[in-house]
């Protein structure tokens, strides 16, 4: 046998190094806080033996450290495979290299696979799990992240964009995943900041952990910044499989449809049970949607942020679909700030990755209060009109129940273009609740009457019988048509059939001015 040329045992052994990152003692540290490690991670995000490295023996330039630092692949593991068949880009920072932290060159691979998902059409998925920016580099590793930021919001609507916390993010380090379509954190495990404890405690006194300050439950429920959360990274990283499986590859491409063994034209008898006779009784609109989708498709984002409104992607007959409502459960289903920006967020993402929308309508309006209208209830109610009105996508609305006022018009109402308006037999359309109206139309006469309590529930009913029923809104074309609750699935799987190719020329702009 010819003996092995020196090159290929060079190439053969540089290979390892830089499959080692920083090294077997790092690893197993790794190992013992119970995480994986970036190259782990990548082969649980992709399809077996489908990964294509980019960039491995990339290293810190020579002036800005001492050789016992530099690393091949500078920290961070790049490329490209596939997610059940379907091409995707990824990065995944290597805490063992420098405890994962960016600076310039980990900035350029980074920037790089960015930029070839892109012009690939494809997704780009990053897992960060970084001490922020490298000290020793000063303002290199500051442009650097300029330079990823630059990117996630010139590519933004683009192709999908997610982020997987599986660390710590401080500092400037939020910002990336922050612009980017969902973040998926790791509970106990991943944090999100930008002035750690420690820093907060000398400015401002305040004493608080790192869970609480910026833990996945912390923002999963009181930020809104996390999307999704899962209790471990394997859990996190098949949550980012499935989240895919909604998503087309870029913003030319139709979500993809998968078949289902689910009846499109199957009725649940249930449906026609679930909202109660008394308007004033809750019921829960997640029972509906699991009567309505494809089963076990729906899958919710935000779960525990803004409680009262729901969002989540869905199929229905296969096809991917936004799923959009309020909870009448939880505040009796009224808008509030967090609301708003909750369904203003999803309706915009679904609107830039050709997703359907599907919403349901229970709503007895914007939150009142003192505290609501300093905050700006009316900028970030304007958030969800201004989305409604600019999404092209297919668009169908549900009436179920309460439609009142300006909840009823900013929830895909027929007039900022929705495509296809049902209503079901409780729904409630009006300008305001059936009280509230009785009391300014009928003050003057409720004052007269000798036992102004019985006036005032006699003129309540009257109205709430003349107007408030969706057949007085079906005969001014408000909706399209009134039908059975356990008809609705095959009512909306028909209507997206029947939109699948609607086309929409928007009027000649750079962007509109959105409230913000």
């Amino acid at each position: 046998m010819p003996e092995e040329d020196p090159r290929i045992v060079e190439l053969r052994s540089m290979r390892e190094k830089s499959r080692q990152g920083g090294g077997a003692e790092r690893i197993a540290k790794q190992h013992a806080k119970h995480k994986l490690t970036a190259r782990e991670r990548i082969d649980l995000l992709l399809d077996p033996g489908t990964f294509h490295e980019t960039e491995p023996f990339v290293t810190m330039r020579d002036d800005e450290t001492n050789p016992s630092e530099k690393t091949p692949g500078d920290g961070v593991v790049t490329g490209f495979g596939n997610v059940e068949g379907r091409l995707v880009y990824a990065y995944a920072q290597d805490f063992t290299v420098q405890g994962g932290a960016l600076g310039e060159m980990q900035s350029h691979k980074i920037c790089r696979v960015m930029d070839l998902a892109v012009q690939s059409g494809a997704p780009i998925i990053g897992m960060i799990d970084s001490g922020g920016a490298r000290i020793q580099e000063g303002v290199l590793s500051l442009g650097g992240y300029a330079e990823i930021f630059k990117r996630n919001a010139q590519y933004s609507g683009i192709v999908p964009q997610i982020s997987l916390i599986l660390g710590p993010c401080a500092g400037g380090a939020a910002y990336s995943p922050a612009l980017t379509d969902m973040i998926i954190m790791v509970e106990k495990q991943s944090y999100m900041f930008l002035t750690g404890p420690e820093v907060i405690k000398s400015v401002t006194g305040e004493i608080v952990d790192f869970e609480t300050l910026g833990g996945a439950e912390t923002h999963l429920s009181i930020s809104g910044l996390a999307t999704l959360t899962a209790d471990s990274e394997k859990n996190a990283i098949a949550l980012t499989r499935r989240v895919l499986s909604y998503l087309p590859a870029n913003n030319v491409d139709n979500p993809p449809a998968v078949a289902s063994d689910d009846s499109p034209t199957r009725m649940d008898e249930e449906l026609n049970h679930l909202v109660p006779i008394d308007p004033y009784m809750p019921y829960s609109m997640h029972e509906a949607i699991e009567h309505i989708v494809d089963k076990g498709s729906f899958l919710e984002l935000q779960s525990t942020f803004a409680r009262n409104a729901i969002v989540g992607l869905a199929r229905m007959g296969g096809m991917s679909v936004g799923i959009i409502s309020q909870e009448p459960s939880v505040m009796a289903g009224s808008i509030d700030l967090d609301a708003a920006d909750k369904i203003t967020r999803f309706v915009r993402f679904c609107d830039s990755f050709n997703i359907p929308l599907v919403t349901f309508v229970d709503s007895p309006g914007f939150l009142p209060g003192v505290d609501q209208e300093h905050r700006g209830i009316i900028r970030h109610g304007a958030k969800v009109l201004y989305a409604y009105s600019e999404a092209s996508v297919p668009k169908i609305s549900i009436v179920t129940r309460k439609a009142y006022g300006g909840a009823y018009v900013v929830m895909s109402s027929k007039y900022l273009g929705t495509d296809i308006n049902y209503a079901w037999p409780s729904a409630e359309i009006a300008v305001m609740g059936p009280e509230g109206a009785a009391n300014i139309l009928y003050r003057k006469q409720i004052e007269a009457a000798a036992d102004p309590a019985a006036e005032r529930a006699r003129l309540t009913a009257e109205y709430r019988e003349k107007f408030l029923n969706p057949y007085a809104s079906a005969s001014k074309g408000y909706v399209d048509d009134v039908i059975e609750p356990r008809e609705t699935r095959a009512r909306v799987i028909a209507a997206l059939l029947a939109l699948r190719d609607k086309s929409v020329s928007a009027l000649a702009r750079k962007h509109g001015n959105m409230p913000v």
